[in-house]
């Protein structure tokens, strides 16, 4: 358990204990508030963990995010897991996940049951207002991502050389391809930087137990490659390899997550689309996309059952990974090559999704002239007057079944 052992050196015997019962009512609070996206998160996180409550120290979560953010996976789930098992062992990291995660779950869950009710002018107009908030939601990740992951010629060509690799061979090889290349270029030509963390306390999981978490991610993501058919399996293991190869956690996931259900044909672009701009109207992280991907998918169990399996595949990597580091982050953050081919992958990351932005994005939901202004109008609100995503989300819903009664 957390707490019993030192683990790698760094690291600190946690002072503070508390219950699971304590950590599942702080994060279900959260779980029904958290608007915003990953960013958003880890600032209310902050709020609340470090500034109220005082579960841990500045320094100890700026470390805590940094891994987070070098790992695949949500970063803010990781990291809302990991206060958690910090405040009340691995009950209180599975606690922090359910209240943080389940909301917006059975949120999204109920929306893919009422979806397939919506039928004539208005239903089919309110889907592919969703569908265009989803543009407007991606390109403002594009460009974010973009100023902050790609912010000299280095890395802007690194994710260039991404998005064209995409375009020419779109589908998981070339999706895994990138992120490969995306980290040599890495380490050839982002070597100077610069380490941004300082010392402080993450949470001591030993490292024999370290090695065990890692062993399962591994051996977990390289079954996931064996052929599966349509059945439970098959499900669990696309999402599973979704949730180990995505970098950069949020949007990132799209081509990812389209990749595994749409391209064997488990779910269709347009129910694909529409749920995603469903998943913009819920609070939590944007990962519960999965339980409606999970619930509609003709793979697998579906309804609430294929919900279940999808959440599960696509959050177990992350936390593998992230049980599995915790122990050697103090050493590898300080490791030259280390940083530099994380700078490569993430820039390799905003290809990705630059990539998903046209197709299938652009593709399935721009049609007509109208389409395009009520998209554009969603970007300027979301990345000039900053409106919150949810209020942009309903109004392209209001506004697609204005144009859907309107013909």
């Amino acid at each position: 358990m957390p707490g019993e052992g030192h683990g790698a050196p760094g690291f600190r015997r946690p002072t503070a204990t508390g219950s699971a019962g304590e950590v599942l009512l702080a994060f279900t609070r959260l779980g029904i508030t958290s608007f915003g996206g990953p960013i958003a998160h880890i600032g209310y996180f902050r709020a609340e963990f470090v500034a109220r409550r005082g579960w841990l120290t500045e320094q100890a979560y700026a470390d805590l995010v940094a891994l987070c953010q070098f790992l695949p996976g949500p970063a803010s789930s990781q990291v809302g897991f990991s206060l958690g098992l910090m405040r009340a062992g691995y009950l209180g990291g599975l606690a922090a996940w359910c209240g943080f995660t389940l909301p917006s779950a059975i949120a999204l869950v109920l929306f893919a049951m009422g979806a397939s009710t919506l039928h004539g002018a208005a239903g089919t107009g309110l889907l592919h207002g969703l569908k265009l908030v989803a543009v407007a939601i991606v390109a403002q990740a594009v460009l974010g991502m973009a100023r902050s992951l790609c912010p000299d010629k280095r890395r802007a060509a690194i994710a260039l050389a991404s998005l064209l690799l995409m375009t020419a061979a779109p589908g998981s090889l070339g999706q895994i391809g990138a992120i490969v290349l995306g980290g040599i270029a890495g380490l050839i030509a982002c070597r100077d930087e610069p380490a941004k963390i300082g010392d402080g306390e993450i949470m001591p999981i030993t490292r024999g137990m370290g090695v065990v978490f890692l062993a399962l991610f591994a051996g977990l993501l390289a079954l996931s490659f064996l052929p599966g058919g349509h059945g439970a399996r098959a499900l669990f293991a696309a999402f599973y390899r979704a949730g180990a190869l995505v970098f950069g956690g949020g949007h990132v996931v799209l081509p990812l997550l389209r990749d595994a259900v749409v391209t064997p044909g488990w779910v269709s672009d347009n129910a694909f689309l529409a749920g995603y701009g469903a998943a913009q109207a819920v609070p939590g992280p944007l990962f519960t996309f999965a339980a409606y991907l999970g619930t509609i998918a003709n793979a697998g169990p579906g309804g609430v059952a294929g919900a279940a399996l999808a959440l599960a595949g696509i959050f177990i990597p992350g936390l593998l990974a992230l049980m599995g580091s915790l122990p050697f982050w103090h050493a590898l953050r300080a490791e030259t090559s280390a940083r530099a081919a994380m700078a490569g992958i993430n820039a390799a990351v905003v290809g990705l999704l630059g990539a998903a932005l046209y197709d299938p994005v652009w593709t399935s939901a721009v049609g007509s002239r109208a389409d395009f202004a009520l998209a554009a109008i969603g970007f300027v609100l979301l990345v000039l007057w900053r409106a919150a995503p949810l209020a942009v989300v309903l109004l392209s819903a209001a506004a697609g079944i204005g144009l859907g009664i309107a013909g």
